[in-house]
């Protein structure tokens, strides 16, 4: 396996930073009824007055148990993209490295990118959209310190071949980023289980999607012990809320519900396929490995335009690199559904 000298990828001012210490660091209540004097705060109790935990230890305990990985392996973001941002801050030194990422994908990646101001490689991918996997080891150099692969993918919704992703983990001297904001969509397993045989793996998920709380901003990263060192250090001290530790901590804590609210979703995505397939301007419809559809049309800006028009929004991704004419549908509720496929063929 490939063993990466993890340290000798984190930027020089990084690695001689300590963490900033915060009075709830200092001192870890047990539960027992204390007098807080120590952190400034308004002591008029209204269940927010108290500065939250800056570790999420309770959220992180539930979810080590649930994924399989030590409560050390697990870094919360104030949604995904804080986390993506800090490991660009980590380990890219501006104006010196690049990343690799791979169009059409998340946006976000390009976007930080230019705001750390850090070297933006693409490598297309292929007709099949799948990784490029010469192309882009042709890519790398010496300064290569992450390569972004979303899988399942955006805006394409499929998972990447495992093969391939193996393959570049294996040969990559830098930080792997697998982010996998959809995989509780998919039968793929994730690539969670691998982090004890890549110590340059990142496995990047959020609580957006099948957890259904987009609305709380809540990202997660799973990484071995010393990159989630790493990102502590400059990680803000309390970047995660209380009240979104408390909705996180309830919501996983009923992962029946979850599961089942993701077993629906399936169902509908077969249906909705199906049903798409059936109308005479839908070109091609993809495969899914997530809570979304991507369709080629004959006109997508033209179809786009005729849905808002009925109440319908979709998502044009035309303008993405090898996915011209491209509707992206996510998958709704049965009745959200029913009305999208009725509207689609009062327009056919």
């Amino acid at each position: 396996m490939n063993k990466v000298d993890i340290i000798g990828l984190v930027r020089e001012n990084v690695k001689g930073l300590s963490p900033y210490s915060s009075a709830r660091d200092e001192y870890v209540s047990d539960g027992s009824k204390m007098v807080f004097l120590d952190a400034n705060e308004n002591p008029f109790e209204n269940g927010v007055n108290r500065y939250p935990d800056p570790q999420q230890r309770s959220l992180k305990e539930v979810l080590a148990k649930q994924k399989g990985v030590n409560a050390s392996n697990i870094l919360f973001g104030n949604g995904s993209d804080e986390v993506l941002d800090l490991i660009f801050r980590a380990f890219c030194e501006p104006k010196k490295d690049n990343v690799i990422t791979l169009p059409p994908t998340y946006g976000m990646y390009k976007v930080l990118s230019g705001i750390n101001d850090i070297e933006n490689r693409e490598v297309l991918l292929t007709s099949d959209f799948e990784p490029d996997v010469d192309a882009i080891l042709n890519t790398v150099d010496s300064n290569s310190k992450l390569l972004f692969l979303c899988s399942p993918n955006n805006p394409t919704a499929n998972s990447f071949n495992s093969d391939s992703v193996q393959k570049l983990l294996n040969t990559f001297k830098g930080i792997v980023v697998i982010d996998e904001a959809y995989i509780d969509f998919s039968d793929e397993e994730s690539w969670i289980s691998k982090l004890s045989a890549f110590n340059n793996l990142i496995v990047t998920q959020t609580f957006s999607k099948a957890c259904g709380m987009a609305g709380i901003r809540l990202g997660v990263c799973y990484a071995s012990d010393e990159i989630v060192s790493v990102l502590n250090k400059i990680k803000p001290p309390y970047n995660v809320n209380e009240l979104t530790q408390k909705r996180a901590l309830d919501r996983i804590l009923d992962i029946d519900r979850v599961n089942s609210e993701v077993s629906d979703i399936l169902i509908e995505r077969k249906l909705l396929s199906k049903a798409l397939l059936q109308l005479k301007f839908i070109v091609k419809v993809y495969e899914s490995d997530a809570n979304f559809i991507l369709a080629k049309v004959d006109d997508a800006t033209e179809r786009y335009h005729q849905l808002l028009k009925k109440g319908v929004v979709v998502r044009n991704r035309t303008t993405q690199p090898l996915c011209e004419n491209t509707l992206r549908f996510t998958v709704g509720t049965k009745s959200e559904n029913q009305r999208l496929i009725e509207v689609l063929k009062d327009i056919n």
